[in-house]
């Protein structure tokens, strides 16, 4: 009889915290939408730091990290950063490698669950992101807003959101502040008045070309030609 490969960690006869997780996922993913998704996460995972290891590495699968780079990136406290490397190490969901005196992690491409969890966060992340627009309509008069950089998973991009407007910017800080918790990473962003935005379009703006030239989200749009 052909026997399933398992990924290290997971064995058979024995329950998993990740089989668990999923289990309960499907019971909550059809309300999912309207309720708090870092508090949800929290109490699927029992762990905020944990959430937010995931959410970066789900985000960013190609991508490995060090513990002090991680513990910046996620906002969370050194150790407990640490016990949940160990943990997520454990179970099978993340590997780790020795480079230039340093432990990096990354995500594991052949954990058996990858499918279920990249779908979890994916839903929770188009949640927030919907949450954000709103939100960021709200801190002024906006002409143009787009999302880029993380949103998109361009890891290069200069910018995470895009803004062309009358933004009242301690309101946007805040608001992207608090926003940045939920998302498990600093949300950078740049705004520009009208005028400044044509200026800088006349004279190609290396900074601005750079923007439009990516792959981005647009969400807002009132000042490209028609």
């Amino acid at each position: 009889m052909n026997q399933r490969k398992l990924s290290p960690g997971l064995t058979q006869g024995r329950p998993t915290t990740c089989l668990s997780i999923v289990a309960r996922y499907t019971i909550i993913s059809k309300d999912i939408e309207n309720k708090n998704q870092l508090f949800m996460l929290e109490k699927l995972f029992g762990s905020r730091t944990r959430v937010k290891i995931l959410r970066l590495f789900y985000a960013n699968s190609d991508s490995s990290y060090y513990v002090r780079e991680m513990t910046r990136r996620v906002g969370e406290q050194i150790n407990s950063v640490r016990r949940e490397l160990d943990n997520l190490s454990k179970i099978g969901i993340l590997n780790s490698e020795l480079k230039n005196r340093k432990k990096y992690y990354a995500l594991n491409p052949d954990f058996i669950l990858n499918t279920e969890l990249r779908s979890l966060f994916l839903k929770s992340r188009m949640t927030l992101e919907k949450k954000i627009i709103d939100k960021v309509q709200e801190t002024g008069t906006i002409s143009y807003l787009a999302l880029c950089g993380y949103f998109v998973d361009d890891q290069q991009a200069p910018v995470d959101l895009f803004i062309v407007g009358r933004i009242n910017r301690k309101k946007l800080e805040a608001l992207l502040e608090k926003f940045s918790e939920n998302f498990g990473q600093e949300l950078r962003y740049t705004t520009m008045t009208s005028d400044e935005y044509n200026y800088r379009k006349e004279i190609t703006d290396k900074f601005l070309y750079d923007i439009i030239n990516r792959t981005k989200v647009v969400v807002i749009d009132k000042i490209t030609d028609k």
